[in-house]
């Protein structure tokens, strides 16, 4: 069963978000944490599949994106930052509203994972595991994709913020229209040596990536052309205080003919998503939500 609900975040911001509740005995509660410009919608198989195992599960859009874009994207201010120490931590705490009293996991997707340490909250996982988080440095990429990922982040973004205000992502099959905040982040980022590291001291002061201590696990697959083994381990070396494991998928092996950076959360790849169920699993002890 699914139903709208709408989140407030700490500066009073409004999310749009899915409610997922399972229709077997409640045995955890897990947040999707999206990719960057990619709705909540897409996630929906998967977190009902989530349900099917008996976890209670939130879906949401970051502010400027899907349902969560409150003014036009030229006068939206989000960033990766306040995705990260606001909306995320906002989700959180709602999944713990929800569903009280559980042990709590986080599904990043690319951004979603890569901004976990900047949840003040995140020390109330249990656990989390991401698919497709990587420093997704420019320099670490495949030299068949390097020059077409270079013209996206160091031409396309910062013309398309001078000429529209946002950038249209969309127009090259990047997800939604993004405010210019983020996609400015996520250039200097990408152009940087792991990702959001490149801020400390910065735009951020505050962060857990060093204190979290939560276990992870970290899967990439072999054919994504953005989370690589290189931009993998760069990304974990940022989280310096988790037990991180990690693994990289081979499509092949599982009898598909791709995964890349977006598939596994498609009803074509949903063979894989026992991985995430199974960590899950491992993880299952009390975790009382402090509020």
């Amino acid at each position: 069963m699914q139903e709208p609900v709408t989140l407030t975040c700490e500066d009073g911001y409004q999310l749009s978000a899915t409610l997922f509740r399972p229709t077997t005995p409640l045995k955890g509660a897990v947040l999707i944490a999206p990719a960057t410009g990619i709705k909540r919608q897409f996630y929906a198989h998967f977190a009902t599949f989530l349900t099917s195992q008996g976890f209670g599960v939130l879906t949401f859009d970051n502010r400027g994106i899907g349902d969560s874009l409150s003014t036009s994207l030229r006068r939206c201010d989000a960033s990766l930052v306040s995705w990260g120490q606001l909306d995320m931590p906002a989700a959180l705490d709602a999944l713990g509203d929800f569903f009280p009293d559980q042990p709590y996991f986080l599904v990043g997707h690319s951004a979603g994972g890569q901004l976990v340490g900047l949840m003040p909250n995140a020390h109330k996982l249990a656990a989390f595991i991401n698919f497709g988080s990587s420093s997704g440095s420019l320099r670490n990429m495949r030299r068949s994709y390097r020059l077409k990922a270079h013209f996206f982040m160091n031409v396309f973004i910062p013309v398309s913020n001078l000429l529209f205000g946002h950038t249209k992502s969309h127009w090259v099959g990047m997800g939604e229209p993004l405010p210019k905040g983020v996609a400015r982040q996520w250039r200097d980022w990408c152009n940087g040596s792991g990702y959001v590291k490149t801020e400390f001291g910065r735009d951020i002061r505050d962060h857990n990536y060093d204190s979290l201590k939560i276990p992870s696990k970290w899967i990439i697959a072999s054919d994504d052309n953005i989370a690589n083994e290189k931009n993998l381990q760069e990304m974990i070396e940022v989280y310096g205080g988790s037990k991180s494991r990690s693994c990289v998928l081979y499509p092949s092996a599982f009898g598909l003919d791709g995964i890349g950076h977006m598939r596994f959360f498609s009803r074509h790849a949903e063979r894989l998503w026992p991985l995430i169920t199974n960590f899950f699993d491992e993880h299952l002890h009390p975790s009382p939500f402090l509020v």
